[in-house]
């Protein structure tokens, strides 16, 4: 390495520079307070307020009706659970999963696509692929036995709510308005 080579000479000042720094590093800035409340003036990671949670319980089509997104902010749905054998029991007693799908507000909220199931069971509606009123049973009425279904209509509706136990929350279980306590 020649020293009266000008690229030499031009390299040596940063390279200096980055051993002094290696050697003598900046001491870290003395931290500022942690943000204790919100403010929407700044950027800050404490929410304005803890969001609303729902504990697992069975409901009944009345109480859930309450979650369609206009009555509650949050919105939930229920969907059956197709056995493993993947026959509806002839009961029609299947468990009915209810997920929150409040964070899918702009599909099953009041203006979106599958918002007429917000806050229903959407078992027949998922299964057979319709948003028609008609797919929906009447939260007065004792829960739809869905024994009509045929065979690829009840893998949609078990497709369905594979689906939704990887994206939504789970929050309870949809029960007949005479088995609810």
């Amino acid at each position: 390495m020649s020293l009266t080579n000008p690229l030499n000479m031009a390299l040596i000042p940063p390279i200096l520079y980055l051993i002094y720094k290696a050697i003598f590093p900046t001491p870290p800035s003395p931290l500022k307070s942690v943000p204790t409340e919100y403010s929407p003036d700044t950027y800050n990671w404490m929410p304005a307020k803890h969001p609303h949670v729902l504990c697992y319980k069975q409901f009944t089509p009345v109480e859930l009706a309450q979650y369609d997104g206009i009555n509650d902010p949050r919105i939930c749905l229920a969907i059956m659970r197709v056995p493993r054998d993947g026959k509806i029991p002839e009961s029609g007693k299947a468990e009915r999963t209810i997920f929150d799908v409040s964070s899918g507000r702009n599909f099953y909220g009041p203006d979106g696509m599958y918002g007429n199931f917000a806050g229903r069971d959407a078992s027949r509606g998922m299964a057979k692929q319709s948003f028609d009123d008609d797919m929906l049973t009447p939260v007065d009425q004792s829960l739809d036995t869905l024994a009509d279904l045929t065979q690829a209509e009840i893998d949609n509706m078990r497709g369905w709510h594979e689906h939704f136990e990887r994206k939504y929350t789970v929050c309870g279980e949809l029960v007949d308005q005479k088995s609810s306590v």
